[in-house]
Formats: structure tokens, C-alpha cells, sequence
């Protein structure tokens, strides 16, 4: 590979960022750009300095991880995201597949697999750590059936998660009220969720919100 892989790193421990950083730095195709604390700081870094490959945590304050990537899928699509995380949880894995990253290492990989995961992820091929894969075939033979939520859907749910009240979502997405009603009718039916209250505790189990403070 002739071409340097702009790289941003993601994790809102400074030891774990300079690590990386450290050992990133001796790969002359691999070139660390920049470093971000949280979701928020790596889309704002995203959008400005357009890596090739982000790698980043899920479990971060303000802004996890997932919330993080599906904002970067949507605003630099050529950007790549490798999850670099100590959850060995089929769930975990399978979300953040199934909204576009390309890698999903645990953070006790060796230096040489989180090398071979950003070189691999810029061609499009997705790596994961060996003893995930298991994980995922069980994991994705229990949500086979599970729907896939729209953007606004995935949007109000987001929200509703941080808890805010239709009246408050609305203004915040710039629709009506009963547009927030409807999409909202819409997203429980389509996760089997009883009310309110379950939407938010989904939102929250799936790392898609933030819970309300």
C-alpha cells in the first residue's frame, strides 16, 4: 500500500489514546492526524480533518461510541470505523456491524491485529477479533428478525432515550408534533416495545442514547 492511512483515534482514556498513538506511529503507511475524548469531538474531527480510519470505543461519556459512528457513516461516507473495545458482547458487536463498522477488536488485541484491521478496513474488508465470530452467528440468528429503524426513527429514538418529551423533539427536529407521534407508534411496532418507557430502555441498552441526567 503506497498511500498514507489518515487514522483518528477515539477513546476517552488518555493512556489508552497515546498507546495507540505510540505504537501506531512506527507504521510508515499509518499516520495518527489527531485524537478525540468522546462521540462528540470525533465527529466534529471527522467532518474537519476527513480520516481515512477512525478508531474508537463504544463506551465513552457524552456521546457512545455507536450514536458516534452512525453520525460519521452519514457525514464522511468513505471515512471507515474500527471499534477498539473491552465488550466481548454479541450484542455490542452485532449493533455496530449491522449500523457500518468495519472492525471490532477487543482492546487486548496485539499491536499486529489492530495494524492488519486499519490496513484491512480502508479496502472495505471487516476484522474482528477471532473469538467474536461465534458471537456473531449466535447473535444474528436471534435478531434475523429484528427491523431495521429509519434514520428519523433512529433519530427520535436517540432522543427520546436523552429524555426529551415529543413537544421537545419536535422542535429539535423542526417537524410536528404528531409527525413525532406517529414515527414514534412506528419504531415501537417495529421493535415489538410496549411503550415509552421500553423505548427507552432500548434506546439505552443499545447504546444509542445516553440515559437522561
Amino acid at each position: 500500500m503506497t498511500d498514507t492511512i489518515k487514522v483518528l483515534i477515539v477513546d476517552d482514556q488518555d493512556v489508552i489514546r497515546v498507546g495507540l498513538a505510540n505504537m501506531l506511529k512506527s507504521e510508515t503507511d499509518i499516520r495518527i492526524i489527531d485524537e478525540a475524548r468522546d462521540g462528540f469531538e470525533a465527529i466534529s474531527k471527522t467532518i474537519k480533518l476527513k480520516p481515512d480510519v477512525v478508531l474508537m470505543d463504544i463506551f465513552m461519556p457524552r456521546c457512545s461510541g455507536l450514536e458516534a459512528m452512525i453520525k460519521i457513516r452519514s457525514v464522511s461516507p468513505d471515512t471507515k470505523v474500527v471499534i477498539l473495545t473491552v465488550s466481548e458482547r454479541g450484542e455490542d458487536l452485532f449493533q455496530v456491524l449491522k449500523f457500518g463498522a468495519t472492525g471490532y477488536l477487543l482492546k487486548s488485541a496485539h499491536i499486529n491485529e489492530i495494524v492488519k484491521a486499519v490496513r484491512m478496513a480502508v479496502t472495505g474488508e471487516v476484522t474482528m477479533s477471532p473469538n467474536m465470530a461465534t458471537k456473531l452467528v449466535a447473535e444474528f440468528r436471534k435478531k434475523s428478525d429484528e427491523p431495521v429503524l429509519s434514520s428519523r426513527e433512529l433519530e427520535i429514538l436517540k432522543l427520546l432515550g436523552e429524555g426529551l418529551t415529543n413537544t421537545e423533539i419536535a422542535n429539535r427536529l423542526f417537524i410536528g408534533e404528531s409527525t413525532v407521534r406517529t414515527y414514534l407508534q412506528r419504531l415501537l411496532n417495529k421493535l415489538n416495545l410496549k411503550n415509552r418507557a421500553a423505548a427507552i430502555a432500548y434506546a439505552a441498552r443499545n447504546y444509542i442514547a445516553s440515559p437522561p441526567v
